[in-house]
């Protein structure tokens, strides 16, 4: 899921990735919420509730909504330098280990949700949420070309909105088969990208009314599983590429 990249990646690749990263984004989004009222991931409405603020003229929490949406962004920065040191220094597994470093971040977050007093728990854990969200997404997006998105739902729908549209015009147009299964194909990777992230908003707030911050270290096990698969992954295509270099010349 975390190795091939673009082109190189098939339908399959980018349904599993859809569903596993957008399944955890759902669940830390929605217990977010459960347990502080702000979205870590929704940048939309944070911006809109940002807005809300500001015509109103109530500064103090329009502060706290330009801190999310900076630090959604300042995440997205981060994962791009160095999904870029990555590549330039030819390491295959780099989005691998931009996803282990999210997991290492959510299991520091678990230990002060559980550990901080409340006052303290809540800038610490919307504003590092939001922050790792800003670095899956970017992971996901670079990886799959922005065929794929999995913190938010958005996109996702307006994608649904227009492959249908495409599907309908395709058969009015008696389009040809390939063209009708390519769209059904991102039809389908769209709807099950969103399902995914519904039922883990479900099963997060479940588990976050279950155990508390102790969801965070279930979802860094997670993530931090992904990531290693695709370490071993990396290095194992490198060891290939190694043992037959003329491969490449081919």
């Amino acid at each position: 899921m975390l190795v091939q990249q673009g082109s190189a990646r098939n339908f399959a690749i980018d349904r599993r990735l859809a569903c596993t990263l957008a399944a955890v984004a759902g669940a830390l989004n929605a217990s977010a919420f459960y347990a502080v009222g702000f979205f870590s991931a929704n940048m939309t409405g944070n911006i809109s509730t940002l807005s809300d603020h500001l015509a109103l003229g109530q500064f103090g929490p329009a502060a706290v909504y330009i801190l999310i949406v900076l630090a959604f962004v300042v995440g997205a920065v981060c994962s791009t330098l160095l999904i870029s040191a990555g590549h330039a220094r030819g390491f295959a597994g780099i989005y691998a280990l931009v996803i282990l470093f999210e997991a290492g971040g959510m299991a520091v977050l678990g230990c002060l949700q559980v550990w901080l007093e409340s006052g303290l728990r809540t800038p610490f854990v919307v504003l590092g949420l939001a922050y790792l969200m800003g670095v899956q997404n970017a992971v996901v997006t670079r990886i799959s070309e922005a065929r794929v998105r999995t913190t938010h739902v958005s996109g996702m729908a307006t994608d649904i909105g227009i492959e249908i549209g495409l599907l309908i015009d395709s058969a009015f147009r008696r389009g040809l088969p390939s063209e009708m299964a390519a769209v059904r194909a991102r039809l389908q990777l769209h709807l099950e990208t969103i399902l995914a992230f519904l039922g883990g908003g479900v099963l997060g707030v479940a588990l976050y009314r279950g155990i508390g911050g102790a969801m965070f270290w279930i979802a860094a096990f997670i993530l931090a599983a992904i990531s290693l698969r695709g370490l071993t992954q990396a290095r194992q295509s490198t060891v290939n590429r190694a043992d037959f270099p003329m491969d490449n010349d081919l």
